[in-house]
C-alpha cells in the first residue's frame, strides 16, 4: 500500500548550523501540534470513516504528514550538524544530548517527549474532522511562529511550504466534513 519516494516533499538545504531553531522545530515532530501526532491521529481515524472518500482521503493525509515529520527532522539534523557539546550545552540542549546523542527523537521544544495522548480518536466522524480540522490549524500557527522566529532564508522556506499544507489539509477535512454532514442531512 505504501510507496516510500526517497526525497523529500520539499527540497532542504540549510548551511548555517542554528542550534537555538533546532530546539524549536524538533516541536513540529514530536509536539503536541506536530507532524507525528497527526500522521498517527489521521492514520487511526481512517479506519472509522462511512466510505472509501474518507478513509483515502485521512490515509492520504497521514502519508503526507510522515513525509513533513521527515522534512523537520531534516532540517534539526542539519541545523545541529557538527555541533560541538559546548554549543549543545549553550543552546540549552545538553539534556537532549544526554538522552539522544546528535540522533531525532520526538519531544516538543522543551523536551517533553511524545504520547499518544497528543491525539485521539473518538469514532464519532464529526468529532474526529473537527479535531482534524483544530490540528491542522494549531500546526500552521505554530509553523508561523517558527517563522517568525527563524531568520534564515533556508529554513524559512520549507517552514512556508509545511504552512501552505497546513493550509489545504485544513480545505480538505472541511470539505470532507461538510460533505457528510450533507449526506446525513439527507437522511433526516
Amino acid at each position: 500500500m505504501y510507496k516510500y519516494v526517497k526525497s523529500l516533499p520539499y527540497p532542504i538545504s540549510i548551511k548555517k548550523k542554528d542550534l537555538a531553531m533546532a530546539k524549536n522545530i524538533i516541536t513540529q515532530f514530536g509536539g503536541a501540534n506536530g507532524e507525528l501526532g497527526a500522521a498517527l491521529r489521521y492514520f487511526s481515524q481512517k479506519f472509522n470513516m462511512p466510505d472509501d472518500k474518507g478513509r483515502s482521503l485521512l490515509n492520504d493525509i497521514a502519508t503526507e504528514e510522515m513525509g513533513h515529520a521527515e522534512m523537520v527532522s531534516t532540517m534539526v539534523k542539519m541545523l545541529i550538524a557538527d555541533a560541538s557539546l559546548e554549543e549543545l550545552k549553550k543552546a540549552g540542549l545538553e539534556g537532549y544530548y544526554t538522552e539522544h546523542g546528535y540522533g531525532i527523537y520526538p519531544t516538543d521544544a522543551n523536551g517533553v517527549p511524545f504520547t499518544a495522548s497528543y491525539f485521539a480518536s473518538t469514532g464519532d466522524i464529526f468529532a474526529d474532522l473537527s479535531e482534524d480540522m483544530a490540528a491542522e490549524e494549531k500546526a500552521r500557527a505554530t509553523y508561523e511562529n517558527l517563522i517568525n522566529l527563524a531568520t534564515d532564508k533556508d529554513v524559512i522556506a520549507p517552514l512556508l511550504f509545511l504552512r501552505q499544507r497546513e493550509i489545504v489539509h485544513f480545505n480538505r477535512f472541511k470539505e470532507l466534513y461538510d460533505y457528510y454532514k450533507s449526506e446525513k442531512s439527507k437522511t433526516m
